[in-house]
This record gives C-alpha cells, sequence and structure tokens, in this order.
C-alpha cells in the first residue's frame, strides 16, 4: 500500500492528470481501506500543497456560474495560470450521483489543457457541499494547479462551509436590486469578500448599475471581516467577457491586502484547524452508525420516536450511552 502511494504521489508531482482523477475518486471513497490509503496520501503530499489561490464561488440560481467559471478560468490559462475547477452538484438522493453535470456546460474549458474540471457529488453533506472538497483541493495544489474554483450549488450553509476553506469569498449575483436584495441572506453577503454583479451589458447594464450601488450600500453596513480589507463590488458581463480583468485584479488586491500582518496565513491554519473539527464530527458520525449495537437498537428506537412512545432526547441519550460503553 505504502509503495502503491509513493508511486500516486509521484505522478501528481509530475502532474498527471489521469492519477489525480484516481487520487480524487480515492479521497471521495467512504469504504474504511480506501480511507485508511486517502489519509496516506493526504500525508504524503502535504509539503507540496498550499501555494495556491483558493477562490469559493456561490450566486443565486440562474445568475451565471456556469458561464462566469468557464470564462474566467479561460482568461486564467491564457494569462498562464494553471486552474482547477471543483463543482459541487447536488446529489441525486436515488443513486448519489451528481445530477448537473458541470462538464457538459464547461464545454471549451473542460478541452483546455491547462484546466481540470471535476464535478464532484455533494453525498447529502451539510449544505451540499461534498464532503472531501478540503482532500480534492489539496490534491489539485499537489498536481501544480495555481488556482483553484470551488463552485457551491448555492444553498444555505454550503456557502459557510466553503468560505471556511478558500482564501477568498465571491458572491455571483443577477443585476437586481430591491426586493431581491431583501431575499439575499444577510449571512452570506456577511460572508463575502467580493460581490459580483454578472450580466451587466445591453439593455440590464443600467439595472446593474443600480444593483451594484445597492448591494455596495447594504455591505457597507456590515462589519468587515477584515482590518485590511473592505467588501469590493464589481460588475462584469461573463457572455460578453467584460470585466473578467478587472475581477482578477480585484482578487490580487485581496491577497495583498490581506496578506499585512499575516492575515490570510492566520485564516489558513484557522481553516485547518476547522477541518480537523469537522472531521472529527464526521468520523465521529460514521463510527456511531457503524457500532453492533447501535445499529441493531437505532431501527427499534427511530420508530418509537416517530409513533410518540419516546421522547427524541431520551432516545438519543440512550444510543449515546450504548455507544460509550459497548
Amino acid at each position: 500500500m505504502v509503495k502503491t502511494i509513493k508511486q500516486i504521489t509521484e505522478k501528481l508531482k509530475a502532474g498527471d492528470r489521469r492519477a489525480l482523477a484516481r487520487a480524487i475518486t480515492l479521497v471521495e471513497s467512504s469504504r474504511r481501506d480506501h480511507r485508511e490509503q486517502a489519509r496516506d496520501l493526504i500525508t504524503q503530499i502535504l509539503p507540496l500543497t498550499g501555494r495556491s489561490v483558493r477562490i469559493g464561488i456561490s450566486g443565486t440560481p440562474g445568475v451565471g456560474k456556469s458561464t462566469f467559471i468557464e470564462v474566467f478560468g479561460k482568461f486564467l490559462t491564457a494569462a498562464g495560470h494553471k486552474v482547477a475547477v471543483l463543482t459541487i452538484d447536488p446529489s441525486s438522493k436515488r443513486t448519489g450521483g451528481s445530477i448537473l453535470g458541470d462538464k457538459t456546460r464547461m464545454e471549451e474549458l473542460v478541452r483546455d489543457p491547462n484546466a481540470f474540471i471535476r464535478p464532484s457529488p455533494s453525498g447529502g453533506s451539510l449544505g451540499g457541499v461534498a464532503r472531501r472538497t478540503r482532500e480534492a483541493m489539496l490534491l489539485c495544489e499537489a498536481s501544480g494547479f495555481d488556482t483553484i474554483l470551488i463552485e457551491t450549488v448555492g444553498v444555505g450553509q454550503s456557502e459557510t462551509t466553503v468560505a471556511e476553506m478558500v482564501d477568498v469569498f465571491m458572491l455571483l449575483l443577477a443585476p437586481a436590486g430591491g426586493d431581491e436584495l431583501q431575499g439575499i441572506k444577510r449571512g452570506v453577503m456577511e460572508l463575502a469578500d467580493l460581490v459580483v454583479v454578472n450580466k451587466a451589458d445591453g439593455d440590464l447594464k443600467a439595472t446593474a448599475r443600480r444593483a451594484a450601488a445597492e448591494y455596495k450600500g447594504a455591505l457597507g453596513l456590515m462589519r468587515p471581516k477584515s482590518q485590511h480589507w473592505r467588501p469590493e463590488v464589481l460588475m462584469i458581463s461573463a457572455l460578453k467577457k467584460l470585466g473578467i480583468e478587472d475581477l482578477w485584479e480585484a482578487i490580487e488586491r485581496y491577497r495583498v491586502a490581506r496578506s499585512t500582518d499575516g492575515e490570510l496565513e492566520a485564516q489558513r491554519r484557522e481553516q485547518a484547524a476547522s477541518w480537523m473539527w469537522s472531521e472529527l464530527d464526521d468520523s465521529l458520525m460514521s463510527r456511531f452508525r457503524e457500532h453492533e449495537a447501535v445499529a441493531d437498537l437505532l431501527p427499534r428506537l427511530e420508530t418509537d420516536v416517530k409513533s410518540g412512545k419516546i421522547d427524541p432526547t431520551d432516545a438519543a441519550e440512550q444510543l449515546l450511552a450504548l455507544f460509550l460503553t459497548k
């Protein structure tokens, strides 16, 4: 097994895309033996990581995330960057597989030799974020990709989870304001380092300008996450490929500003600690469900809870006591 992991590591260092795809499949596996191999692999490649720009991208449905990511990705590869795109698809409840198929929505980028796209099913994990996205990100960095784009499904808690693993969190919004602004959760706006109004072209340009002003006003009422950076609002048109260079320059300004006093590095250290606790939560729940005595009692207690024969708290305490004593 050690020899195999060393071989995979060497292939990743050489930029072998097939090895990268296989390595991500390995870390996404729920099999216990695969999880052990995955931990060994991550340990081996860890010194090769941390040198990329990690960008989280979220947005409301229909805002044009896939079009934006393809255009942004092509801009970056043309500038000499190697771009990895990790898209988090909602999972089919019947099969557990991805249902959106981002590769089919980024036909140009998927053919770019300096880009790598990996759609991953959320697997029912919290907020629709794939449980192993962090590990996939590290594997991409070990393979030489210097820019990592992580797209969320744009639903609820997924934004918070992605914001805890990236350097810069970008919120992509449509050219609307007023009632639409009220519909955007304050928590999502507070996470944003950059708010990007897409589709700012043609008849929508004036609307986009008004929306950008409203978003800027809303951000001004919120306490910034960093003492060195106040969130900016930009206008782009992914369809017309306008404003993309300005957006990248804003990201670079952000990184320079956040690097002051080691703030960005401190953020990454906090994210690593958060990852540890997330892994602990997942591992404990996994072992809890695999516990033989718990597995035997769980169906009956669940039935009793549904029928009102037992209080949910009491049932949970019984299961926890069983898990801790046997």
